[in-house]
């Protein structure tokens, strides 16, 4: 295996193991959900920090996978050309897609991004709400992290769309085929 298919198996083995830690927080935010209905439905009681750590799960959530999702082609694309074009055209276009669309995206949200972290994390910033999780500017983290891994996984695209230009459809198919188990 080239150097290109090692470098892009590494980015999706790491892709994967994130993605895959996140699927499992899906459970989690099910059971907070239905602990905060339960506990102010039928009890009458509250809870600030129950009701945060709710936006918090689903902030990591999305924010962090976005990459396992760009991984598995679950992002939005028009596919009324896309489906129809061979292999190496799709390939072509996910080249093109990554480097004039996602990078620079991705580029923007973390320089955009930066100073609003850090200034969160000078003071680091909690809650308003008396009761309220002490971390907003973890969770304000978010915002360095999701687009660092989704670039991430955009390279690896990119040199999946290389391995299939210069190998053939085959190579890209077995490299994101090894998934982690």
């Amino acid at each position: 295996m080239n150097l290109l298919s090692k470098v892009a198996l590494a980015i999706n083995h790491f892709t994967q193991r994130v993605g895959l830690v996140i699927s499992w927080l899906t459970l989690l935010l099910v059971c907070l959900v239905v602990t905060v209905v339960l506990s102010r439905y039928l009890l009458g009681i509250g809870s600030i920090a129950i009701q945060e750590s709710v936006t918090y799960v689903h902030a990591v959530i999305f924010m962090l996978g976005l990459a396992f999702t760009l991984q598995r082609g679950g992002h939005v694309r028009v596919d009324i050309f896309y489906c129809q074009y061979s292999e190496r055209h799709k390939a072509l276009v996910n080249i093109l897609g990554a480097i004039i669309f996602l990078i620079p995206f991705c580029l923007l949200i973390l320089i955009g991004s930066w100073d609003y972290v850090m200034a969160s994390w000078a003071i680091k910033e909690t809650s308003p709400e008396t009761g309220g999780i002490p971390g907003v500017f973890l969770l304000k983290t978010l915002m360095i992290i999701m687009p660092v891994i989704l670039a991430l996984q955009g390279v690896s695209e990119i040199l999946n769309s290389i391995v299939t230009l210069k190998q053939g459809a085959g190579e890209k198919a077995r490299i994101n085929s090894e998934h982690i188990t």
